[in-house]
């Protein structure tokens, strides 16, 4: 996808116009051209294709009622034909065009080959074409990640991911395997992907100036989820290849703060496992002592994820890192709320949830601020443990989570919490059915205003 956009000043001319300012742009084109866009009953909607007088592509232009959305161009890369596109506009609207062009020819084809050929777009703008590259590829890394079935898509297959990238940016990167995970204190981490024969893990990336702000991302990897002994039926299992998703987000995220060299110190803990049936799988009534020392009673092995990440966030107090921020596809209520579009997000620091958010709305990567609920963390309790990984009741599934991982988390760290879908169920410009990535660029650019100099 990012060699489709190009730095240059050649192609076919392509303008992009708001509904509002067509009729202005009209009265400024030739004869021929009114007469073609008339002739073709052209409503001052959508594209045309405009010839010249030998019948050859002269220019093209697209009409909306939101010529700068982020996704303007998330359709218009698969209906125009092959061939290089110059589109002279505002630097903002050269910036999501060449985004949403980049994602808009986005195909999984690790299995199925896509015989496709698609148009370049050329911008006379080296810098904005780079920023849009490495923006195009960190969310096509997130789909990769989360569209590759689970046979693929293994705790070992993440390690190698996040070696890969640390390889790419002189990263450095650490895995805790199998019983050593026991050894070193992380065991809930062992104990949800001890029954898999794929080894549970806990891959640690770190980057950048030691001295630097350090920013601490987790993200839940659970590679599949059958749901454990509580097995989920055969419709809830379907798409559960998808359960890493939250390590994908903060790899995505990773790569995109790593290609910016934004100056921070970077860690990245993503806690990889399968949540499989065997002989030694976690049972109902267990109880553990988290790494944390806290003790949780299993309600339900299908609540797994917050179990992996408690661990990870645990390990994540160890630094003071000034910022601490996790993903994970963690509980359907969230979805219930918000619906599969909208990821829902949790904070115990106001400034940075409110920085946050407006970030999300600047770039077009919407996220919602749930409330931490504190009356209800009383239904994470138990008769036996400190606390239960499940509720007591269904309702405000996504609230118990959350408090759940904040008992996890020191109070004077500040931290936020992401429940994303990881997947889109319709397909909308830019964006197909499949993988994908919520709430990552509305993060970069609250990082990058706060720490970039």
């Amino acid at each position: 996808m990012t060699n489709l956009l190009i730095s240059g000043a050649s192609g076919t001319p392509l303008s992009i116009l708001h509904t509002d300012s067509f009729d202005a742009w009209l009265t400024e084109q030739t004869q021929q051209t009114k007469n073609w866009l008339s002739t073709t009953q052209f409503s001052g909607k959508g594209m045309s294709l405009i010839p010249d007088a030998n019948g050859e592509l002269s220019q093209v232009i697209f009409v909306s009622s939101e010529p700068e959305s982020y996704w303007v161009c998330g359709d218009l890369v698969n209906q125009l034909p092959a061939g290089q596109y110059q589109l002279k506009a505002s630097e903002e609207q050269l910036k999501v065009a060449a985004f949403s062009w980049g994602l808009g020819a986005y195909k999984f084809d690790r299995y199925k080959k896509n015989e496709k050929t698609y148009p370049t777009l050329v911008i006379n703008n080296q810098q904005i074409v780079e920023q849009a590259q490495k923006l195009v590829r960190s969310v096509s890394i997130v789909r990769d990640l989360v569209n590759t079935p689970a046979a693929d898509m293994m705790p070992q297959h993440l390690g190698d991911t996040m070696e890969a990238l640390a390889t790419e940016f002189g990263a450095k990167v650490s895995q805790i395997v199998g019983d050593d995970l026991l050894k070193q204190n992380y065991p809930t981490i062992h104990m949800v992907g001890r029954a898999s024969e794929n080894l549970p893990r806990l891959i640690d990336l770190t980057w950048g100036d030691e001295s630097a702000p350090q920013v601490t991302l987790v993200g839940k990897g659970v590679c599949f989820d059958s749901g454990g002994l509580d097995l989920k039926p055969g419709a809830g299992m379907r798409l559960m290849k998808k359960d890493m998703g939250g390590a994908a987000h903060v790899i995505g995220l990773a790569h995109q703060i790593m290609a910016s060299n934004l100056p921070i110190r970077l860690r990245v803990l993503v806690p990889a496992v399968e949540n499989a049936v065997s002989a030694n799988a976690f049972r109902p009534g267990d109880v553990i002592t988290t790494r944390k020392g806290i003790t949780v009673e299993i309600d339900n092995t299908d609540a797994e994820g917050r179990l992996v990440l408690c661990d990870a966030l645990a390990e994540a107090n160890n630094d003071n890192p000034d910022l601490v921020i996790d993903f994970a596809t963690l509980t359907g209520a969230m979805r219930i709320a918000l619906g599969t579009e909208l990821p829902g997000f949790f904070s115990n620091d106001d400034t940075l949830a409110a920085e946050m958010t407006v970030s999300g709305l600047k770039v077009e990567d919407p996220i919602w601020r749930m409330p931490l609920h504190k009356p209800y963390m009383e239904l994470t309790g138990s008769d036996i443990a400190d606390l239960a990984n499940c509720g007591k009741t269904p309702f405000g599934g996504a609230i118990t989570a959350a408090l759940y991982l904040e008992a996890f988390v020191e109070k004077e760290i500040s931290w936020a919490h992401f429940d994303v879908m990881a997947w889109n169920n319709r397909k909308l410009p830019g964006r197909p059915v499949g993988g994908e990535a919520f709430g990552i660029r509305a993060v970069f650019d609250y990082l990058e205003t706060r720490f970039k100099k």
